[in-house]
Parts: structure tokens; sequence; C-alpha cells
């Protein structure tokens, strides 16, 4: 890394389904990173300090914001079917590929998700006292994740 600490506002969010960049564009991708789960124990007698216990790893939802975006969107199209079809017709996961890039566009940092699928889609608040863009947010659970660079 040549100019350290790298921009956070140069990113890319990639899709095995091999959507167009323009349904890959987010504001915001956030919740990337595992986190340990602990288990606090009291040993019997010892009263000066709690032993914190390795429970496991629990991944948060990846967490994507952008405009609110047309029905032909892919990415809006594969939300409805998830997210409003009941559960009447198998998941569709996908592999979801998150980079931080560098001022030439090449990936600095890159982290993986593997099978992933909608598991919350939800709109910002609407304000009259504000002239933004109306955000979308969809959150995505996933099976595994790791850093691919």
């Amino acid at each position: 890394m040549t100019d350290y600490p790298p921009a956070a506002f140069h990113f890319v969010v990639r899709f095995t389904a091999g959507w167009g960049l323009g349904d890959a564009s987010f504001q915001e991708a956030g919740g990337i990173g595992p986190e340990m789960e602990i288990e606090a124990y009291r040993e019997g007698g010892e009263n000066r300090f709690v032993h914190s216990l390795p429970k496991g790893v629990k991944h948060p939802k990846l967490s994507l914001k952008r405009g609110i975006a047309g029905y032909q969107s892919q990415l809006v199209q594969w939300c409805r079917s998830v997210l409003e079809g009941g559960l009447s017709q198998p998941i569709t996961t996908r592999n979801v590929t998150v980079y931080l890039l560098d001022q030439w566009g090449a990936p600095l940092r890159g982290w993986s998700f593997q099978n992933a699928y909608p598991a919350n889609w939800s709109v910002e608040p609407f304000s009259a006292e504000k002239n933004s863009v109306a955000i979308e947010k969809v959150e995505l659970a996933y099976a595994a994740s790791r850093r691919t660079i």
C-alpha cells in the first residue's frame, strides 16, 4: 500500500450472478468481519475475575445501502423472490465479494461471502426536512466469510 490509510469510499461489490455494475453500485457496505462469541465462566471460590471462554464465531449480516432501484433491478427481483415469495420456492443463494480499491481501481483488500441471501430489505425513513436520495438497505445472511486479499 503506497497510500496509507486507504480511502473507504472507493469500493466495489460483486455478485456471482454476473449482474451489471449498475446493479452492484452501493453507497455503503458494512457488517464486514467475524466476531468471537464469549461465554463468561465464574470459577468457584475465585471472586477476583471471570474467565472469558471462546464459544464460537458469529457473522453479522452484510449490509448494503444504495438509492432505491426500480423493479427491473436483478437485486430487487432477488430480494422480492426471497422475502415476498413466502418460501414457496427454494432460496437462491449467491456468492458476494466486497473489494476495497486503491486510487487506480486495483483491489487492496477483499472479503468473500458464501451462499448469501437477502434476510432484510428495508427503506430508510422519508423526511420532508431533508433533500436527500431515498435509500434502500439490503442485509444479506451468509454461510461463511473469508478474506480474499
